[in-house]
């Protein structure tokens, strides 16, 4: 059974934010409070499965996510290498036996997030579970940067990414993967709508 001590929790927010007119995406403010912030606290909300340590990789503005959280981290690939990327930082720093990855741009992401990954990875004795939501035109899609990873993974992560490797799903097609479908009644169909502008930022914003 995995405890809230073996997770640490992993906010992406290292992307050069292009779609947003080039901003630094986890300092943008979503509900009076920048992204990365609030992610931060959704991951101190989930229920049903507790987030041990957190970090933040970043790579601009590194003194500001500092204020937010006191584990930050930058790609150790050069040249903005994209969310592989900042999953590979994560493994490299992490000292529990799970990493959970969660972006910056998707504030409404399930309270419940860890808990269903947590559940299918044990249940399948998987190395990766991720996640799966619904889209508009009603196909279960992959959310690649929304997943659960055994820690041990570094390795092959590292001789991937040597390799030239950079899409998350090419590198977890290589391992067990759990997908874990978030399109039961009652799961936020917004859950992980991921804003790439700032119009769409403020869309999912409360009333």
């Amino acid at each position: 059974m995995i405890n809230a001590h073996d997770i640490t929790a992993l906010v992406l927010a290292g992307g050069r934010g292009s779609r947003m007119g080039g901003v630094d995406k986890g300092l943008q403010t979503f509900n009076g409070m920048p992204l990365a912030l609030h992610t931060l606290m959704r991951l101190q909300m989930q229920h049903g499965a507790l987030i041990g340590e957190v970090m933040i990789n970043a790579n601009r503005n590194l003194a500001a996510y500092e204020a937010f959280c006191g584990a930050v981290w930058p790609d150790t690939l050069a040249d903005y290498a994209g969310p592989l990327a900042g999953f590979m930082t994560g493994l490299e720093r992490c000292e529990t036996p799970y990493l959970l990855t969660v972006p910056c741009d998707t504030p409404l992401f399930p309270l419940d997030l860890a808990a269903r990954l947590v559940e299918a990875l044990d249940r399948e004795g998987a190395e990766i579970a991720m996640a799966a939501a619904s889209e508009e035109d009603g196909q279960i899609r992959t959310q690649p940067v929304f997943c659960l990873l055994r820690a041990d993974l570094l390795e092959s992560l590292v001789i991937f990414t040597q390799d030239g490797g950079r899409k998350i799903d090419a590198w977890t097609a290589l391992h067990k993967t759990v997908i874990v479908p978030f399109d039961a009644v009652g799961d936020d169909p917004r859950a992980f709508f991921n804003a790439n502008t700032l119009a769409e930022l403020h869309s999912l914003e409360s009333p």
